[in-house]
């Protein structure tokens, strides 16, 4: 029996499913049916097929359909970094799709067809991927509600469900930057045979498609598994992270620091968002520390337990697309004690802040930092971070509510004396 498709394109959606359609789909001559019951027919070429799961109203994953094996690995791979309930969940899914169930089962299906004359890698993201890597590739990726600031990422999977690699998309200004960004880091990065230094993934590949920024990355450690985020924090990879894997550097004043100079440089170019209240900030911040004396170094930008794994005695991380230079070394230590307590404990903002301080104080002389280099990283990260979320804004994401203007008027109380 064939099934009737639904008269709606997907990507005319306003949820996670319209979303991630339309960032990973862009061109309309690429068809989408969603269909119940059966295999749709489609006047085109079929060119891949996913299993809309749990529904198309409440839809989490899209799982390619076709080979056994691919099925299962979408959901089994990297299950030991994720927590124990969803882990759970995913392995019941992936036993079933090893046995051919999930074709059986009573999810939606939707089918992806181009024109039987057009050319596929221009069309369709996993076609054109296969050409450019020069194997046949199937793609699975998740769905989440719709947010300018996240890129979606497909997982990349070998016709015999090895994983082969991550693949990164931006799709607006905002995101676009983000992938960037994270090319160039990694291309630039230490390597294994640093001493200390973590396991980063490799850039496959790096190339604009279309209206779209693509990177590429090989695949994590077959055998990696998470970091617990209530572990202490690894202030040696760290460490090691934000002096390329040397030994530490002179500190120098704040005042004459590259640091402060981009900090000023773009507080004043944030001037027409929120008036003159983002240089005040990076005022009195260079009033109160200016003469500090500081290291400066690399940082990861986003160095939290979900971007953190282990992979026998070695720190593996990714997600590397806030990186750079240049930064007050412990920026990543404030970060992860602020991004645990907001988003892993769901505390309020201030509370979050006191987190990153607390965090500072405990380890931060694992990096040289006394009291008061610790509190100038962590009015730096603050800065930092506030200065990220205009970014974002400017490049059509939106205001993250959760940060603004919160997060200035944190800053504004904190450098206020």
């Amino acid at each position: 029996m064939t099934a009737s498709p639904r008269p709606a394109d997907p990507r005319d959606r306003r949820d996670g499913l319209g979303w991630v359609t339309r960032a990973v789909f862009p061109d309309r001559r690429v068809r989408l049916d969603i269909s119940t019951g059966g295999r749709v027919s489609v006047p085109g070429r079929v060119m891949a097929r996913y299993a809309v799961v749990p529904s198309v109203d409440r839809a989490r994953f899209l799982l390619p359909l076709g080979r056994r094996r691919v099925t299962a690995a979408s959901v089994l791979a990297y299950n030991a970094l994720r927590p124990p309930r969803v882990r759970a969940a995913r392995a019941v899914l992936g036993v079933a799709a090893r046995a051919g169930l999930v074709e059986w089962a009573p999810f939606p299906v939707l089918t992806v067809s181009v024109p039987k004359d057009a050319d596929p890698a221009e069309l369709v993201l996993t076609a054109y991927l296969s050409a450019k890597l020069g194997r046949p590739l199937s793609g699975a990726f998740g769905v989440r509600p719709p947010d300018p600031n996240h890129k979606p990422t497909l997982q990349l999977f070998d016709p015999d469900g090895r994983p082969a690699g991550y693949a990164k998309i931006g799709w607006n200004e905002a995101t676009r930057a983000l992938v960037r960004t994270e090319a160039a880091a990694l291309r630039a990065l230490p390597r294994e045979s640093v001493p200390g230094y973590p396991l980063v993934p490799r850039v496959l590949l790096h190339e604009e498609w279309g209206e779209r920024t693509l990177t590429v990355v090989e695949p994590l450690p077959a055998g990696v598994r998470g970091v617990d985020p209530a572990a202490p924090p690894r202030v040696a990879e760290l460490a090691a992270v934000a002096r390329r894997g040397g030994g530490p550097t002179p500190p120098r004043p704040l005042a004459d620091s590259p640091f402060l100079l981009r900090l000023r440089a773009e507080a004043e170019r944030a001037t027409a968002a929120v008036g003159p209240r983002a240089v005040e900030a990076v005022d009195r911040f260079v009033k109160r520390h200016g003469a500090t004396l500081v290291e400066f170094g690399d940082w990861h930008g986003d160095w939290v337990p979900w971007n953190l794994g282990t992979y026998g005695d070695r720190l593996v991380v990714w997600d590397w697309e806030h990186s750079g230079p240049d930064r007050p070394v412990g920026m990543d230590l404030a970060h992860q004690g602020f991004q645990c307590a907001l988003i892993v404990e769901g505390r309020p903002l201030r509370a979050a802040v006191r987190a990153a301080e607390a965090l500072v104080q405990r380890y931060g002389a694992g990096l040289g930092l006394d009291p008061q280099r610790g509190r100038l990283v962590v009015d730096a990260y603050l800065l930092e971070m506030w200065l990220r979320t205009w970014r974002l804004a400017e490049g059509g994401a939106g205001w993250n509510p959760t940060l603004h203007p919160g997060l200035l008027d944190v800053i504004d109380a904190r450098l206020n004396f």
